[in-house]
């Protein structure tokens, strides 16, 4: 699954969120989740799960408690994807920007 696919869900984006704060139980993470978005625990430990198995999160034990943590690589990662795309709309937006700006001067050349 592409990362960006993976954070097109805005529980895991919220649970990367959380994460990003820095390492905190499951359960934790858990209780915020299921208040925000009214979902059981059973559901916040898949998208849990699909974060873990996608390389976004690790987890540990810790007596009966699971840590998790944010992998930092995964998020420059995701910044090198996000750059390549500005790359591509800067360059439209660029574009676009010269083909108003030929409008503009087309417009004044036909008024005067």
């Amino acid at each position: 699954m592409h990362a960006l696919d993976i954070l097109g869900d805005p529980v895991r984006r919220r649970l990367v969120e959380l994460l990003a704060a820095g390492d905190q139980p499951a359960g934790e993470v858990s209780r915020v989740v299921e208040r925000e978005f009214d979902i059981s625990q059973p559901a916040v430990a898949r998208h849990l799960r699909v974060l873990r198995e996608a390389g976004f999160v690790a987890s540990r034990p810790e007596g009966a408690r699971r840590i998790y943590r944010l992998d930092p690589l995964v998020i420059d990662q995701l910044q090198d994807q996000v750059d390549r795309y500005r790359s591509l709309w800067n360059q439209r937006l660029d574009a676009l920007e010269t083909e108003i700006a030929r409008g503009k001067r087309e417009q004044k050349e036909k008024k005067a």
